[in-house]
């Protein structure tokens, strides 16, 4: 199978050479493009001192993890590669993460995704994303400690973070890349989506193991900037891909947990980013209500099999959430 491997980088010169060298100690063979995404430290004089052992390609300005990834996808599929798989900046993967990501392409799997840990090795980062009838996402095992028999099974999961997946090149063809109005977060949850829906499958694949330095890039960008794209990315998500029979149940319980959300970026001082964020949604829901016309068209799923494959409580760690959903419960014996 021929298969490249995405890093997108930005202003990651503190990290970006461990990343590389990891994907170049691989134990299957691959073609690494680097995509250096306006970056204004010495990430390109980075590049430039592995000579032709990779290929970078260079965007003049930032464009988001989805423009940066895109870029390299689309060179993937100029040069007629198999499998592309994405790989953050800031994590290093085991010798074999590759090899037992590409074991598991096949028939109608068409993304793999391993074991993320935290850096230290002590905690998980995730193991699968998964999707709740909330309308929220959740990585499996976040912030969990790790154990020796913990998540080892392989297993069908909802969807794969875009930090250390591999994706189908015939799938990509055909629900499409990532959508670049994300900019950054929520894209993989949209992206796995859309595949569930075409009728491909996402496999978690426990040997393919990466350590990820959490939030290294993230941390370089202005305040409020994570706000920002969740307020504008996770109702886009939900436009986009929930099957029309399913909105009754995954919408109003979405718009209690999203208005307690921006309660809480309210109180944290965060209120502006959130609200830009929500207004930014609004002015792309017109073209999100439109792509979505094309992806319910072509699903080839039934919405009994996405409902299944929905978690039917709230994500583990949302304890307020919980209790709010609980009180609910008590007052209207709904929710």
């Amino acid at each position: 199978m021929k298969t490249a491997v995405v890093i997108p980088n930005f202003n990651g010169e503190d990290f970006l050479a461990e990343a590389i060298d990891s994907i170049l100690a691989q134990s299957q063979e691959n073609t690494l493009i680097v995509v250096e995404n306006g970056s204004n430290d010495s990430s390109k004089q980075i590049l430039e001192s592995y000579g032709d052992t990779i290929i970078p390609l260079y965007n003049p300005v930032n464009l988001g993890f989805d423009g940066g990834v895109n870029t390299g996808i689309r060179y993937a599929f100029d040069h007629e590669f198999d499998a592309v798989a994405l790989f953050n900046n800031d994590a290093v993967a085991d010798r074999y993460w590759l090899e037992g990501l590409t074991e598991q392409l096949k028939d109608q799997i068409g993304i793999t995704t391993g074991c993320m840990m935290s850096a230290d090795h002590k905690t998980f980062d995730t193991t699968g994303d998964f999707m709740t009838v909330w309308g929220l996402p959740y990585p499996r095992g976040r912030e969990e400690l790790v154990t020796p028999d913990a998540y080892k099974t392989p297993e069908l999961v909802f969807g794969a973070t875009g930090g250390a997946t591999l994706y189908s090149i015939p799938m990509l063809r055909q629900i499409g890349i990532f959508d670049e109005d994300f900019f950054a977060y929520y894209e993989d949850v949209d992206i796995s989506f859309r595949a569930q829906l075409a009728g491909w499958k996402v496999r978690y694949v426990p040997k393919s193991i990466v350590y990820h330095r959490i939030n290294g890039t993230s941390k370089r960008m202005k305040s409020g900037f994570m706000t920002y794209q969740t307020f504008k990315n996770m109702p886009m998500v939900l436009v986009k891909n929930v099957p029309k029979v399913l909105k009754k149940i995954i919408w109003p319980r979405f718009w209690i947990a999203y208005s307690t959300f921006f309660l809480s970026a309210v109180v944290r001082g965060e209120g502006w980013p959130a609200l830009k964020g929500f207004v930014k949604f609004l002015t792309l829901l017109p073209k999100k209500s439109r792509e979505r016309k094309k992806i319910q068209a072509d699903m080839h799923v039934t919405p009994g099999y996405i409902l299944d494959i929905l978690v039917k409580d709230l994500p583990r760690n949302s304890t307020r959430l919980r209790k709010l959903r609980n009180f609910l419960w008590k007052v209207t014996g709904r929710i």
